[in-house]
């Protein structure tokens, strides 16, 4: 059964191969638009990195879009000491010459679901969830026409990777974390937890690499430069791709494995703001909110990205 989903995205490197994913999977995944958001970098690039990438999978006709160019309630916080100054360092790769469309995306994000039979399409935010958020506090009325929300965000175990306590996508706009978490829509969580066993080894990088097509060696290329930055923070042995997993969740749920649990977002206290309090252990008696994801089969996992990105 084909999946109908909206790609929501600050590209970033992980972002890119998550779209690539997406794109080289027709079977199980329908892309019926992409919209930008600002988070790894500003709009501006990240609406222009989504072109890139399409163009990059040979893919000129998806439709992107540009959303909202800041956070609901804070200054936007980027990301260009992990990603480089465009947010897609690494490799060289021409500007895109598909055109943005011309509707906003948090627009086409509810025309959409209002188009579209209730329950038929997935929402797949991988950066900050400010246009989800901004859709579904302006048309209340498209919430429970969402399939699932299948997000890349927050941590419990991990705890942070852009403060002590706070994963960078739900830091950016803690506001918008809480509404969507809030929404009563069905949310699975890939959280820190799981991407940071997904480690892009020298092995795995050589694979993509190995594939021999342009999008191998630009996945290749990206993770090599973006794996300076984990090395050197974590010591481990190569770069999480975070945002894969939500797009590898659709195609191979069975990778993956988590609880269903309670996840609530703190946004009053700046010490703690943007964590994701995720009652893993059922402590508390707030109801369960979302699916959290906590293993992964990371060699499962790159064997079938390698085995997709091989298809562009």
């Amino acid at each position: 059964m084909t999946r109908k989903i909206i790609i929501d995205t600050d590209p970033g490197q992980d972002d890119a191969v998550a779209i690539l994913l997406a794109l080289a999977s027709p079977e199980e995944i329908e892309v019926l638009g992409i919209t930008a958001v600002a988070g790894n970098v500003p709009l501006s690039l990240t609406a222009k990195n989504a072109r890139i990438v399409c163009e990059l999978a040979g893919k000129p006709d998806v439709k992107v879009y540009a959303g909202c160019e800041k956070p609901m309630g804070r200054v936007l916080v980027t990301a260009e000491h992990v990603h480089g100054e465009t947010g897609l360092n690494g490799p060289k790769l021409p500007d895109p010459v598909m055109e943005l469309q011309p509707e906003h995306g948090v627009d086409f994000i509810i025309d959409t679901l209002r188009a579209e039979p209730a329950g038929t399409v997935t929402l797949c935010p991988l950066g900050p969830l400010t246009n989800i958020a901004t859709a579904f506090q302006r048309a209340p009325d498209i919430v429970e026409k969402v399939q699932e929300i299948v997000l890349m965000g927050g941590a419990y175990f991990e705890v942070g990777n852009i403060t002590p306590t706070a994963e960078f996508n739900i830091y950016v706009d803690p506001q918008a974390a809480e509404i969507v978490f809030k929404s009563g829509a069905p949310i699975v969580v890939m959280s820190l937890d799981i991407t940071h066993k997904a480690l892009v080894t020298p092995a795995r990088n050589e694979a993509f690499r190995a594939i021999g097509n342009r999008v191998g060696t630009a996945v290749a290329e990206m993770t090599d430069f973006f794996e300076r930055f984990d090395l050197a923070k974590y010591g481990s042995e190569g770069a999480p791709l975070h945002d894969p997993c939500v797009t590898a969740y659709l195609i191979r749920p069975e990778l993956f494995s988590g609880r269903h649990i309670n996840v609530e977002i703190e946004t009053q206290s700046e010490l703690t703001m943007g964590m994701t309090v995720a009652d893993w252990w059922g402590v508390t008696d707030r109801p369960p909110n979302a699916l959290f994801m906590g293993t992964i089969d990371a060699q499962g996992f790159f064997d079938l990205l390698t085995e997709r990105l091989a298809r562009l």
